[in-house]
């Protein structure tokens, strides 16, 4: 099916998975301003507004490994139009949850139903690149999905501000997007799975394939890197509406701004990716950009633990966010490059160990309350980790 697609085709495939992709910075960024009033409205404790958004990731995390591997035995298009519509379902049991506990259940089934869309335009992208044109596609299609992650915060502000709107209205329009997102796969995306390509349907080969990739050291080296690097983002992630709103006193709407602007910073990191790629070897661009990320969360932890003023926290962060967008782009391909039969389930893991990670450091920004430095700490840390992972378990030759 590979055939690098050029002109118009190619960017209407991108527009076409940016769509799919954006489910997961969408499901988990777009409510993160409504944080204060979910916990004072469902009369629930931060901690637990943040189990929430690990919920979430829980959710992303567990589906990736279910669908990534049955797309690759059924083909992409049919699993990917179950999970999404199901998607919009649970948007809706979101928005009508009476209490933080069926919130946290609606955001794990968002979680698992969203991970669909992500595995799966991934999976595509494998299907029909490869070699510079699958780093350069991968670069373009991270500029247009950095869109959500700067938009979906801003949204999500602007929704609360009209009136008679609350939290429940951003999950119902999350409903609306997973309706919408279906009706274009069905009108424009084909199947880039042929038969002759897809893998037996069966446990056992799908926990041999796992295992496959488990001892295929560059693999797992770029996954962990870019698992600990992204899934230590997600302390930004649940940390900044507690830390901007509640400790440096911001509106919900600056907040979103705030953090929306580092889309910008995503952006620009997968830009140089997609200006170099082909001149400059994606390991030294991922190398470049773990080494920048190491840089910048030591900065932060620092003005963290003087209690700076705000801009000396969103500068690091800014920076933090940019070598993030590097190392998205060059840790998928140089992961993905030789995974074409099982283009699914690499997919998968390359998204697992983000999230598991990201789930597990969530809840622990809100362990200090009315400190920043919980963040700044698990933020240095994975980044500190991922580091070893790339100089001690990747291997020079690019998978």
């Amino acid at each position: 099916m590979t055939h690098n697609p050029t002109g118009k085709e190619r960017l209407a495939l991108a527009f076409l998975l940016s769509m799919l992709a954006v489910l997961g910075p969408l499901n988990i960024d777009m409510y993160l301003p409504s944080f204060p009033d979910i916990a004072t409205d469902l009369k629930a404790r931060e901690s637990l507004v943040q189990l929430s958004l690990t919920a979430c990731l829980f959710g992303l995390a567990v589906g990736q490994v279910v669908v990534g591997p049955i797309s690759d035995s059924t083909g992409r298009r049919k699993p990917l139009i179950i999970s999404v519509l199901l998607f919009a379902l649970a948007s809706i049991l979101c928005a009508l949850a009476p209490n933080i506990t069926w919130l946290i259940i609606g955001r794990f089934l968002q979680g698992f139903t969203a991970a669909g869309g992500v595995v799966i335009s991934r999976a595509v992208v494998r299907d029909v690149f490869s070699g510079t044109e699958l780093t350069k596609f991968f670069a373009l299609l991270m500029v247009i999905n950095a869109v959500a992650p700067l938009a979906a915060p801003i949204v999500g502000g602007a929704i609360l501000w009209f009136p008679f709107t609350n939290w429940s209205s951003i999950f119902y329009f999350l409903s609306f997007v997973g309706l919408l997102i279906v009706a274009m796969v069905l009108w424009k995306l084909k199947e880039s799975h042929p038969h002759e390509r897809r893998t037996p349907s069966s446990l056992s080969f799908t926990l041999k394939t796992f295992g496959e990739l488990f001892r295929d050291r560059s693999f797992i080296g770029y996954a962990l890197t870019l698992g600990f690097v992204h899934g230590g983002s997600f302390a930004y992630v649940s940390g900044t509406p507690f830390v901007y709103q509640g400790i440096y006193g911001v509106s919900p709407q600056t907040f979103s701004i705030l953090f929306g602007i580092n889309g910008l910073a995503i952006i620009s990191g997968t830009w140089i990716v997609g200006r170099f790629a082909g001149r400059i070897a994606e390991r030294v661009l991922l190398r470049s950009g773990v080494i920048l990320a190491t840089c910048a969360t030591t900065f932060l932890l620092i003005m963290t633990i003087i209690e700076a003023p705000l801009v000396w926290i969103v500068v690091p962060i800014f920076i933090y966010m940019t070598s993030m967008g590097t190392i998205l782009t060059t840790s998928y391909t140089l992961g993905i490059k030789k995974q074409a039969h099982r283009a699914g389930t690499a997919s998968a893991l390359l998204g697992l160990f983000p999230l598991l990670i990201g789930a597990m450091v969530a809840p622990l920004v809100g362990l200090a309350e009315a400190s920043a430095v919980p963040m700044g700490l698990i933020l240095f840390s994975t980044c500190l980790v991922a580091l070893g992972c790339f100089f001690f378990i990747t291997t020079k030759e690019e998978v």
